[in-house]
């Protein structure tokens, strides 16, 4: 009989993947006060490789970034069938409508715009992690 294990910040990674380095640096902060792993890469391409290789339990993941963006980051994780249980919340700067559906698409669980308040980007990422 397979238990399940409810999941909590020190068994969990999470990617944080945004080309702006303050970003960055104050959600790192935040996590890691919560007690979770953290995952760092800059620009889309970056984030993919790390996902495949670290298979983190959740991305936080910006839209506008070099190379790739954050929506075709978002469809390549959701393509890949060993990071189908990975969540990914978007924080970003593009908040109409359409970039909020556009994100929904493709795949995320949440999306919240920058500036961001941090409780409720905790809040966010705690209720993911602890119920999947």
């Amino acid at each position: 009989m397979k238990m399940n294990v409810r999941k909590t910040a020190a068994n969990t990674t999470v990617l944080i993947v945004d080309d702006e380095p303050s970003i960055v640096i104050a959600v790192e902060f935040l996590l890691q006060q919560e007690g979770y792993k953290v995952l760092k890469a800059f620009d889309g391409n970056a984030a993919i490789k790390i996902a495949e290789q670290h298979q983190p339990s959740l991305v936080i993941l910006d839209v506008m970034m070099p190379g790739i963006t954050g929506f075709e980051v978002a469809r390549k994780i959701r393509e890949n069938p060993d990071l189908e249980d990975t969540r990914i919340i978007f924080l970003t700067a593009k908040g109409t409508t359409a970039d909020k559906f556009e994100g929904y698409a493709n795949g995320a669980e949440a999306y919240l715009v920058k500036p961001f308040d941090n409780q409720e980007l905790m809040n966010n990422i705690n209720e993911m992690i602890a119920y999947g």
